[in-house]
Order: C-alpha cells, then sequence, then structure tokens
C-alpha cells in the first residue's frame, strides 16, 4: 500500500468522523477539517468528537485538525468531502487553494440544490475536475456500526481504477471490506436515492403499515432506482451489488437511519419542520427528494415512490391519503 498518499477529510458530522477513523488505521496522519473551533479544542484535548460518535478514539499524533478548509486542501493528495450536501457550496465558496491535480472523492450522498449536480458532477462542471480524478466512496455502511467496529462493507467508485484502488486500501481494516467499481455517476446517484426510498420507508412505518408492505416498498424502490440511473448513464451494471440494493436495504431498515427516522416522524404527523427541529443531524433525504422529482421531470422515468415523497415533503400533501394511492401503484 502507498503510505506515502495524502489524505484530507473535509467535514465533522458522524460520517466523518467514521471515515477518519478508517484511515487512521491505515495512515500515519490525516489532515481533518471541520468548521466548529470548538470541536477542534475538544478533540485535541478529550481525543474524541464531542458531537457525533463520542465513543472512537483518537490518538492526536496523527491528527492535523484545522478549521481552514485551505489548509487541508493545499496538504494532501487525496480529498474526501463529508459536507452536507446543502452546505457543500458555501464551504466551497471560501476555497482559495487549487483543487488541481487534486483526487476528489465524495462520501456526500446527496445532491447539490444550487446546481441540482450530484457531487462528482459539481466537481468537475464548476471546478473543471476531470471524471478521472472524482470519486465516491458509498455502500451500506452506518457510521455508528463503524464506531463499534461491526463488520462494514464499503464500495469505492473511480473510472480511475488506481485512484480507486489506493482509496480502498487506505480504509478497509479487520472490520472494513472494499470492492472497487467504475459506475462513479451509478453508484453516486443510488446513494442519493436511497435516502429518499428511506424517507418512504419511514413515513410508512409512522403512518402502521408493517413489515410486509415494507418489503413490497423496497422490493419497487430498487426497480425504481434502476429505472432512474439507466436513463441518467446507460452502462452495464448489477442493481443488486452492495453500492445499490445493500445500500438501500440498510438505509431502508436499519435503527441508525437518520432518513427513516425523519419519515417516521412525518407519518407519526410531525411536520416537515418540526421533525427537522428535532432531529439534531441532516436528512440528506429531504433535499434529495425535491432534485431527484426535479431531474426526473427531464429525464420521465416511472418514479411513484420518489413523486410520494416529494408531494408530502414539498406540497404538503396529507401522508396518510398520499401513501394509500401510492399502495395502488405497487406490485
Amino acid at each position: 500500500m502507498n503510505r506515502d498518499a495524502k489524505f484530507a477529510v473535509l467535514g465533522g458530522g458522524s460520517w466523518a468522523t467514521a471515515i477518519a477513523k478508517m484511515l487512521c488505521e491505515n495512515v500515519d496522519k490525516i489532515y481533518w477539517y471541520m468548521r466548529n473551533e470548538a470541536a477542534i479544542e475538544h478533540i485535541r484535548k478529550e481525543d474524541h468528537n464531542p458531537n457525533y460518535l463520542s465513543s472512537v478514539e483518537f490518538d492526536n499524533n496523527q491528527l492535523q485538525l484545522t478549521s481552514d478548509i485551505n489548509e487541508a486542501v493545499e496538504n494532501a493528495d487525496y480529498l474526501v468531502f463529508v459536507i452536507p450536501s446543502a452546505f457543500l457550496k458555501t464551504e466551497l465558496d471560501a476555497l482559495s487553494a487549487s483543487l488541481q491535480n487534486k483526487v476528489i472523492f465524495s462520501a456526500i450522498k446527496g445532491i447539490v440544490a444550487e446546481t441540482s449536480l450530484i457531487v462528482g458532477e459539481h466537481f468537475h462542471q464548476v471546478y473543471d475536475i476531470p471524471f478521472e480524478n472524482i470519486g465516491v466512496i458509498t455502500g451500506p455502511c452506518h457510521a455508528e456500526e463503524v464506531a463499534l467496529e461491526r463488520l462494514s462493507y464499503l464500495t469505492i467508485a473511480c473510472a480511475d481504477e488506481q485512484h480507486a484502488q489506493i482509496v480502498a486500501d487506505h480504509l478497509k481494516s479487520w472490520y472494513i471490506k472494499t470492492t472497487i467499481s467504475d459506475d462513479t455517476i451509478g453508484t453516486e446517484y443510488a446513494a442519493m436515492l436511497k435516502n429518499i426510498y428511506a424517507i418512504a420507508a419511514g413515513i410508512a412505518h409512522g403512518l402502521g403499515y408493517g413489515d410486509n408492505f415494507q418489503s413490497v416498498l423496497m422490493s419497487n424502490a430498487i426497480r425504481e432506482m434502476k429505472k432512474f440511473i439507466k436513463k441518467v448513464h446507460k452502462m452495464k451494471r448489477n442493481i443488486n451489488d452492495s453500492a445499490y440494493l445493500g445500500d438501500l436495504l440498510v438505509t431502508g431498515y436499519s435503527v441508525f437511519s437518520r432518513n427513516r427516522m425523519f419519515g417516521n416522524m412525518i407519518g407519526k404527523g410531525y411536520t416537515v419542520k418540526s421533525a427537522q427541529m428535532e432531529m439534531s443531524m441532516v436528512a440528506e433525504g429531504y433535499y434529495a427528494a425535491e432534485s431527484a422529482f426535479k431531474i426526473n421531470q427531464e429525464l420521465g422515468a416511472k418514479t411513484p415512490i420518489i413523486n410520494a415523497v416529494y408531494q408530502v415533503l414539498y406540497k404538503g400533501k396529507d401522508p396518510k391519503t398520499t401513501f394509500k394511492k401510492l399502495t395502488e401503484k405497487l406490485d
């Protein structure tokens, strides 16, 4: 393994903390950028993130913590972005360091609202980064389980196989298994779409639908995802692979899924605003639902589940009535 490759993690949430932990299993030092200076001070003194995955202990000798995004970017070859997509543009606006010759990996699982692009396409179009230098970290892998060192699987996708392999080698350990893929666009769209389906699963649960309906919903969701992704980027892919179906299942069923939790609250009668206020973490699927709905206006894929979630979250439609109609469209 190339231990000389320099890594920076950009973001201070639970998934960023999990990725920092995985990298620290394999490298001597990482740059870690987060906005929250109080959190940085806490990690320096107490060896753990005060806000997310507090059980994960770090060795401060391995961390170069900074609240300056430019410092992290300048000092690393591989940049792993784990900033929620809703805040990515604001964070990047503070960037003056060049991204040329940097390899950018997104672990964000969402769409940049301002451009309606997935993160990889955003970097390609706005910053002129070649697709060979853009990758995705995805797969059925909850940060909370990484913290507990429970066996987890990641898919590392990049058009340049060598970049994918280097990132995969630096993330894997006795509890993390990695595979590589060349389907950067497909895996990134899948990571974004599954959050919407998890909200749908949560709404259904909150409304009182049982496991039988949940399984039908998930079965329809993977087929809907396949149609959507095929319209976006046609290539040979197996939608049953872990990066697609596996990620969908864990997000739709797991107690750790914040998107499912968000949907569950909506199903139980919370307003969108009150559900968001009650949750301390961002439910990416909320933003993704609007973006996916708008993108599909042009694509024309048959997406009854995305449409139903969009109607509930953005058009104020009654969840009970909307999901009753949805049940008629599933098989």
